[in-house]
């Protein structure tokens, strides 16, 4: 199928941007990489009166340190985040995240802002932002605002952002000393949309232990699922096989939501869960006391 016709612009700056989606509001479409947006507008899913494409303002494809951290802009490729030195340093759960997106000619085209805003419960960048607690500036005609990811993922395929908003810039602050963590996911077949996935990050003090876990799920609800009740399970305490075990069986069995379609059960998906929860907190655990 074709799309429905719609009026399309290529602004040059981000304040054009912001006049058009003032004007246009709900009507109106940002294009970036269009990996998601194009295909769903080909099937009718979506049908804007107005395509307002931000592939022509350079100034929103940068990657720089910012408060020990580093910071995005949303038109920054999936292959320029997986090759990026910053990144590899300053957000390593990203860099280890974006090999696993997609394909090669996806990550090519595809924006950071443009997923994320996206709101896919099954993509990886919503989860690990998620995990890392990441800030997202947001811009409109009247300003600025930084919202944090827990509170910018509202639902599916929802954000907190409005008609009139633009998402510009993705925050990402450094992980504490002796962090570990670790992205886990199981798809049918190589780069398809994962049945089941969880991003884990866990902080351990000097006595090894954990002062701070965070274990987030994809495609097990309508957006990422946070497993806050396990993680109180292994905070305050070292960490051992029986935490592991007890934590992973917690949140796959209390904490997430997963649906049941023709890939995969939610019986199954609790399963996957369970392994790949046990799975991701070992390697974080290992790389938080300075393991490989």
């Amino acid at each position: 199928m074709k799309p429905a016709p719609f009026k399309y612009y290529a602004p040059q700056s981000v304040p054009e941007v912001l006049d058009l989606l003032n004007e246009y509001g709900y009507d109106a479409k940002v294009l970036a990489g269009g990996q998601s947006l194009v295909p769903m507008m080909n099937f009718r899913l979506v049908q804007p009166a107005v395509i307002v494409d931000i592939n022509k303002i350079p100034e929103l494809s940068y990657i720089e340190p910012h408060d020990k951290g580093v910071r995005l802009g949303a038109m920054v490729r999936h292959s320029q985040a997986e090759k990026d030195p910053l990144i590899k340093e300053h957000a390593p759960l990203i860099h280890e995240t974006m090999p696993q997106i997609a394909t090669v000619q996806i990550r090519n085209r595809g924006t950071i802002g443009g997923s994320l805003a996206h709101a896919d419960s099954s993509a990886e960048l919503v989860v690990v932002t998620t995990a890392l607690d990441a800030k997202f500036k947001i811009q409109n005609q009247k300003g600025e605002r930084l919202v944090p990811a827990a509170e910018f993922f509202v639902g599916l395929l929802t954000t907190s952002m409005e008609s009139e908003d633009l998402l510009v810039e993705v925050q990402i602050p450094p992980m504490p000393a002796h962090s570990g963590w670790s992205l886990k996911e199981v798809a049918r077949r190589p780069h398809d949309f994962a049945l089941m996935g969880v991003a884990v990050i866990l902080t351990l003090n000097k006595k090894d232990r954990c002062t701070e876990a965070r274990m987030v799920y994809l495609s097990a609800g309508d957006g990422p699922i946070s497993a806050p009740e396990a993680a109180k399970l292994l905070i305050g305490n070292e960490i051992t096989p029986e935490l592991i075990t007890a934590a992973a069986e917690k949140a796959a069995a209390d904490e997430i939501d997963p649906g049941s379609d023709i890939h995969a059960t939610a019986e199954f998906r609790r399963h996957l869960a369970n392994v790949l929860t046990r799975r991701a907190l070992e390697e974080a655990l290992q790389r938080a006391k300075g393991g490989n």
